[in-house]
């Protein structure tokens, strides 16, 4: 099984694009995890011309920001995500935070549907980001929405299980089996029992947060093998400030986020000989 490495653009907004990929390349990733700025096709088509040049593969993002309304967040959702299958370069696959955590099960189903017959007709995979404050908020949730929608996949980000349940989900593992078995992309950030992202994975003090994540990642690669799937695709994705803690008044990072990311792809790629 092929397993691609994808660099996150969040954090590094402000390096311009052709200095930004070459940097992604140098480093060894194969591409770049980013969403297409909608509306903006000189901005987007700078952006893919960035990536082609250096031989990066892209791997798109999808959400929205319309607020609480249904009609509105869903236009918006599927409005950003035909932005993002307009080029001729397309995607690897779209990562998606669908839904609301508050909003009513029909509702997000309808959403995931929907969602599913769009990537369908484009030949894009497409899955669903467990994360806090979407319809997959917490383990036990996710699982009620994947027992009813047998073709629903995810892109497992345990970091926010972890936030959610104050635990490295002990006694959730149904849902944590349900959720390995549909996973189709993974965003290898290492959370805690109080918040979705350690200080820096490599301190010794976060030695059982990253053993709890590191045996999950596992399993799903694994689990991918097993069912002989062809590629896939993962995103180490720590993030900046306030997500990587900073110190009070400077606002100086406590640790590097590009030095943890390139770290934690080095020990995945290592750790599954890819």
């Amino acid at each position: 099984m092929e397993i691609l490495f994808f660099c996150p653009r969040w954090g590094s907004e402000t390096v311009a694009w052709p200095e930004f990929a070459h940097r992604v390349r140098e480093a060894g990733y194969d591409g770049v995890e980013v969403a297409l700025p909608r509306g903006d096709r000189a901005g987007s088509e700078a952006i893919l011309d960035a990536l082609t040049l250096q031989g990066l593969k892209w791997y798109a993002q999808n959400w929205d920001e319309a607020g609480s309304q249904v009609s509105r967040a869903e236009a918006e959702f599927f409005d950003r995500l035909e932005w993002q299958l307009a080029f001729e370069v397309k995607p690897i696959g779209i990562n998606c935070q669908t839904g609301r955590d508050y909003w009513a099960p029909e509702h997000n189903l309808e959403l995931l549907r929907k969602a599913s017959r769009r990537a369908h007709q484009a030949k894009v995979p497409l899955f669903h980001e467990t994360h806090r404050a979407k319809f997959s908020y917490a383990a036990s949730v996710a699982a009620t929405y994947l027992r009813q929608e047998p073709d629903l996949k995810i892109t497992a980000d345990f970091s926010h299980w972890c936030n959610v349940s104050e635990s490295y989900l002990q006694g959730q593992e149904a849902a944590v089996d349900l959720a390995i078995a549909r996973t189709g992309h993974l965003h290898a950030r290492v959370g805690h029992t109080e918040g979705p992202q350690v200080s820096d994975p490599r301190a010794p003090e976060w030695a059982e947060a990253l053993s709890a994540h590191d045996a999950w990642w596992d399993r799903i690669v694994a689990a991918r093998r097993a069912d002989k799937t062809k590629r896939f695709t993962v995103t180490p994705e720590f993030g900046p400030p306030p997500y990587l803690p900073a110190l009070p008044y400077t606002g100086q990072p406590v640790a590097s986020q590009w030095d943890i990311n390139l770290w934690m792809m080095q020990r995945l790629r290592e750790r599954w000989k890819t």
